[in-house]
């Protein structure tokens, strides 16, 4: 398994233009072969940003990269630019890439 994580500075009062340019993307994740899950996630506010990421993942590490590679990751990200919002970040997203090596699951309730 693996995770694919990008975190955002999000200028302070830009976060629900940030939340909506989400919420109306074509992501095409549902497509790719080995996508799991994705998540976006909003975190502490500080003095001039909120922080946000965003956490997909995958079967394994070559499907992420597949993904990276495809059309369909060129057609999700072709709106990357806030051309329409101006600038909603203090500076670039910063990616971060996890192997997955232990995971825990509840354990099922024995009836």
């Amino acid at each position: 398994m693996f995770i694919a994580m990008n975190r955002f500075r999000v200028k302070k009062g830009s976060e629900e233009a940030f939340e909506k340019v989400w919420a109306d993307r074509d992501s095409y994740l549902d497509r790719m072969k080995g996508f799991e899950e994705f998540h976006l996630l909003r975190g502490p506010t500080l003095e001039d940003h909120t922080l946000y990421a965003t956490h997909t993942v995958w079967s394994t590490k070559a499907d992420f990269e597949a993904w990276t590679r495809s059309e369909e990751f060129r057609a999700a990200h072709a709106r990357a630019g806030n051309a329409t919002t101006g600038s909603l970040y203090l500076d670039h997203p910063k990616f971060e890439g996890f192997e997955v090596r232990q995971t825990l699951a509840p354990k099922q309730a024995v009836a």
